[in-house]
């Protein structure tokens, strides 16, 4: 990753020739007055509409407390997309600066690259939207720390899209934990695998970037920041804490295509309570796909995408001789009988995990309330991702900061 006190003015010269459309700039934005919510209605932007922009604008569309009037994006395609899904009559942009003007617009979603997050958010703020971010926060650890103030000197709702906070399923995980359901933790095991490249065609060439953005460290923090960013996330809210220290290893030793984000990465971290947490992304292998296991004396917890099972450890453990000559010995344990947790009410349906995120997010806005997923909580995510991709450059032990606390 780049060096965290990258100035804004460095930021601005190195990014300006891609995503050219977005046309970054700092200037000023006029404060806006609280909109008045006709029929409690929230009038939503959406700034960015390739495939998770335009996937959460069709997830709006079951939400009736919000309603996309205004769509943003440079690529004529995604914008194109975009207002398919958006009510009809929709605006279209492709300077984002000229929808923030748009004192029409209570609220938006940010679903950029995510060297654009930063910037954006620090307008959009100043602009007095209300603002859904998509995960993970920021580009470095600078920002995420100079964001997370600005919001907290705002009045404004601010959200991440760290949509496992808002899922019933990891509410009752926690409940195991905090119940003791488990005994003492010692591991979390995280891992997010695909069989992928990871690519989107390109039908221009001079487009590459700006498609195959994941691609380039230049733009994002590659697997650890856009697909292990859930686990991490996930761990923080189920042991309430952020890391104390992180090591890993990287490389790109698969998809040799000219990018330069990992292929594959495994980082170990350190929890307070002596907790070690693994995360993992392999793009050359999907066995087993998304998945946490949390490892205690009492039992294992296995989190899949939309269930979780307990496995508890037997309470007979045999010790038997295997070699009569040598003595040596095995334990031989017979492994509980899974049982999968039961989160949902009878008869109740399920919806997708980001719905009740964004529901929230409209009560938040309605209510004057904080999201559960916050600039705070999201600034711990995105520093222990940062602190994970640093490791792995550098071959070192990356540490919690003091003033990460700040």
């Amino acid at each position: 990753m780049k060096s965290e006190e990258l100035s804004r003015r460095q930021f601005l010269t190195r990014n300006a020739i891609v995503l050219s459309g977005f046309a970054l700039s700092y200037a000023g934005f006029p404060a806006l007055a609280k909109g008045h919510f006709k029929n409690d209605t929230i009038k939503v932007g959406v700034i960015g509409t390739g495939s998770r922009g335009t996937g959460l604008i069709k997830l709006i569309s079951q939400i009736p407390e919000m309603q996309v009037v205004a769509c943003c994006d440079p690529i004529p395609e995604h914008l194109k997309n975009g207002l398919k899904q958006a009510t009809q009559g929709a605006k279209a942009y492709t300077d984002y600066r000229k929808l923030l003007e748009d004192k029409n617009i209570d609220a938006v979603i940010i679903a950029t690259p995510l060297y654009l997050h930063y910037p954006m958010g620090v307008d959009a703020l100043a602009a007095g939207k209300h603002i859904y971010l998509e995960k993970s926060m920021t580009y470095d650890i600078a920002q995420s720390i100079d964001l997370e103030k600005r919001v907290r000197r705002s009045n404004l709702v601010f959200q991440v899209g760290y949509q496992y906070r808002y899922f019933g399923l990891y509410h009752k995980v926690k409940e195991a934990i905090d119940q003791n359901w488990l005994g003492k933790i010692t591991n979390f095991e995280c891992q997010y695998n695909r069989n992928s490249n990871w690519r989107f065609p390109v039908s221009d060439p001079k487009m590459e970037q700006a498609i195959n953005w994941r691609m380039y460290k230049e733009y994002c923090g590659g697997p650890l920041s856009e697909l292990c960013a859930h686990a991490i996330d996930a761990v923080h809210y189920l042991t309430d804490s952020h890391p104390l220290k992180v090591t890993a290893m990287g490389g790109v030793n698969y998809w040799k295509d000219g990018r330069d984000t990992y292929d594959n990465i495994r980082a170990i971290y350190e929890y307070p309570n002596d907790i070690k947490v693994s995360v993992t992304s392999v793009l050359s292998n999907a066995y087993n796909g998304y998945g946490i296991r949390i490892l205690g004396d009492k039992a294992t917890l296995e989190i899949q995408r939309d269930k979780a099972f307990i496995y508890p450890e037997s309470l007979n453990n045999k010790r038997g001789t295997v070699d009569g000559v040598t003595g040596a010995t095995i334990a031989v344990t017979t492994q509980g009988k899974g049982n999968e947790l039961i989160f949902e009410k009878p008869g109740e349906k399920s919806l997708e995990p980001t719905v009740y995120a964004l529901k929230d997010f409209a009560n938040c806005i309605l209510t004057k309330s904080k999201p559960a997923s916050n600039a705070a909580t999201a600034k711990d995510s995105s520093i222990a991702i940062h602190m994970g991709n640093t490791a792995a450059e550098t071959e070192t032990i990356q540490l919690w900061k003091p003033e990460y606390s700040i």
